[in-house]
């Protein structure tokens, strides 16, 4: 074990992350140069698209150490990579708990962002030794000293820490190698696992399970960490939390590919292949030991906790099993999705999700049409509202069950169609967030104003430096804000109006009174209740206009005019109407006399009348992303 070392590599998105990983693996040798790719860790084709990281991946690497001479000689090193945008924070808590130690990355032209103090923190109170790294010090923008500067004033580091270098050209990649070897204790001194594994003989086997996918020929694979003796093929094994025994039908390392080995020792990191086709006997988190042991579960990761709520529904009702199929295997892969069986009059059978941002919604949703070949429609986002209720009356309540109800007797709401109405209503919870933006000083005058405009509340404001002087300085602001208000377009606009420079992070902080109203959407008189949402009574005018408008854009022209009304309870707020085609009943007449000439007219009048009193308006997919766009 004196030779393993497992780390992470966690920053901001963008600031290179995955190109800095390419060119550990290369220099190690892990992977042959003649199949070297941009972002090789980067396994899903929308992460190669969209050139973000969706999922952690890890690789095993060897490592000839030759700095000091009593260290002298071959290292194991465990490289888990990690996702930067705020949505997938939870694959970061899962990596650098297996970890210890992490490289913390900075983007010399862009210096620390909101997501860097996040992720910076949540290594520390682990106890994990955190190597910083200014990276991108090849480029002709790159401000070296200034990033310096702001690494040794808010994170505290010592300015002889801080390692240069450049993902793209490979500048100080081996220093970083040798800072791991040298800086990063060994598996056994692992300070988060300390105190659980002190009771624990050499005899049994503890193993935490923190990330699993299934593989079609060899069943669900868990990734565990080994902190507690060896997992080996032959031997019969039990997951705690599951109650689920195996035999392993494969056990090895991940090289990235998976590498059949036989055996995962203590210290290491590898996989199991299961066998197991039911996902439901694999949890991220759970901890593996021998089948006779009766050990203690080691503590896991903290459950992730769901921000942003939507349904999902196949266009062709017939796909639902499909999506069943596929929405369960796609749970395995992602750990912080959540979902809940639902049904709609209007849409049919479908699923109720929790996802951890717009992000993670919106790249769920790609994945399951990609990589199932679904077609799917998405109901507008929402957040999680407790509501305090006069009845309890199920009668009263449409798709309301016990279950919806927490030990204190609030209804917690997480879809719009469960929304009761107003009458039935004593109080409504909305929940609230801690929110961080960090920003040029420039454009702080524009962050606020978009901050009290969606009903954010000002907590204060600090440098990131000390020198105030210099010509670009940052500020980090603090708001609590109602996380309804964060979760559509609020990146998008704080992006626009600090030209890109702002970048924020979020966390839940609790529950507050307000007033929540139910905007129904109404098509042609009827209720589309994919396209209703719940907003502030403040907002509702505003947001009831806009979706209306955008409404009568997407929405086709029929033989018939079309009403699209935005309405509270029984009151309308807002309304579009969408023309009807007119066909020219006269243009074969030459001539005719006016009365032959009105009469057509009067046919096709009643026609129309006739048509708008039985014609259903069919609502396009695009309608339904649209909705998505506050």
């Amino acid at each position: 074990m004196d030779n393993i070392r497992n780390f992470s590599i966690i920053a901001h998105i963008d600031h290179g992350k995955s190109t800095l990983a390419d060119r550990i693996l290369e220099t190690t040798g892990a992977i042959e140069k003649r199949k070297m790719k941009d972002r090789v860790l980067d396994t899903l084709e929308l992460e190669q698209e969209r050139g973000i990281t969706i999922k952690l991946q890890t690789a095993r690497m060897k490592y000839k150490y030759a700095r000091l001479p009593e260290m002298k000689g071959e290292y194991i090193l465990n490289l888990i990579d990690t996702p930067g945008h705020v949505d997938f924070s939870y694959e970061v808590s899962r990596s650098i708990a297996a970890s210890e130690g992490v490289v913390l990355l900075v983007d010399a032209t862009q210096g620390i962002q909101a997501q860097t103090l996040s992720v910076f923190y949540q290594a520390y109170e682990l106890g994990l030794t955190i190597i910083p790294v200014i990276n991108k010090i090849d480029l002709p923008s790159a401000q070296i000293e200034e990033t310096k500067k702001e690494m040794i004033y808010t994170l505290g580091f010592k300015e002889e820490d801080i390692i240069l270098a450049s993902g793209k050209t490979g500048v100080g990649i081996t220093e970083i190698l040798d800072a791991v070897v040298e800086r990063i204790p060994r598996p056994h001194e692992n300070l988060h696992y300390q105190e659980e594994l002190k009771n624990v003989t050499d005899d049994e086997v503890m193993c935490l399970t923190y990330d699993s996918f299934f593989h079609e020929h060899k069943g669900v694979i868990a990734l565990i960490r080994v902190f507690r003796g060896k997992v080996e093929v032959g031997k019969e094994y039990r997951f705690i939390g599951t109650d689920a025994v195996l035999s392993p039908v494969e056990v090895g390392y991940l090289l990235p590919a998976l590498s059949e080995s036989g055996i995962i020792n203590e210290g290491e990191v590898g996989y199991i292949a299961t066998g197991f086709k039911d996902i439901k006997h694999v949890r991220v988190g759970d901890t593996l030991t021998l089948n006779a042991s009766q050990t203690k579960a080691l503590s896991g990761y903290k459950g992730a906790k769901p921000m942003v709520f939507a349904s999902l529904f196949p266009v062709d009702a017939d796909e639902f099993p499909n999506l069943t199929d596929a929405i369960e295997k796609l749970s395995l892969n992602d750990a912080a999705l959540s979902y809940t069986r639902q049904f709609s009059p209007a849409l049919g059978s479908g699923y109720l999700c929790g996802f951890l941002g717009l992000l993670h919604m919106e790249i769920t949703q790609e994945r399951l049409e990609r990589e199932f070949n679904l077609n799917l429609i998405t109901t507008q986002p929402t957040v999680e509202y407790k509501l305090t209720l006069l009845t309890k009356d199920f009668s009263k309540l449409p798709g309301v069950n016990k279950e919806d109800f927490n030990t204190e007797g609030e209804f917690i709401c997480k879809s719009i169609s469960k929304f009761p109405d107003v009458g039935l209503i004593q109080t409504i919870k909305e929940p609230y967030s801690n929110l961080e933006i960090i920003s040029p000083e420039t454009y702080v005058g524009d962050i606020m104003s978009l901050c009290a405009e969606k009903r954010g509340e000002y907590l204060g404001m600090e440098y990131v430096t000390k020198d105030t002087s210099e010509a670009k300085k940052h500020v980090i602001l603090k708001y609590e804000i109602p996380a309804n208000e964060i979760i559509t377009d609020f990146f998008d606009r704080l992006k626009s109006i600090s030209q890109g420079y702002a970048s924020m992070d979020y966390s839940y902080k609790e529950f507050r009174e307000s007033d929540i109203v139910k905007v129904s959407i109404l098509v042609n008189h009827e209720q589309a209740d994919p396209l209703s949402f719940l907003c502030h009574r403040s907002n509702a005018e505003t947001k009831g206009r806009k979706l209306v408008e955008r409404l009568k854009e997407l929405i086709p022209r029929q033989q018939f005019p079309i009403p699209i009304q935005a309405a509270i309870g029984g009151k309308v707020i807002a309304r579009a109407d969408i023309s009807a085609y007119r066909k020219n009943v006269l243009e074969g007449m030459s001539g005719g006399h006016v009365e032959r000439k009105k009469k057509l007219l009067e046919a096709q009048k009643k026609g129309k009348k006739r048509l708008k009193m039985f014609g259903r308006v069919e609502i396009p997919k695009e309608a339904f992303l649209a909705a998505l766009k506050d």
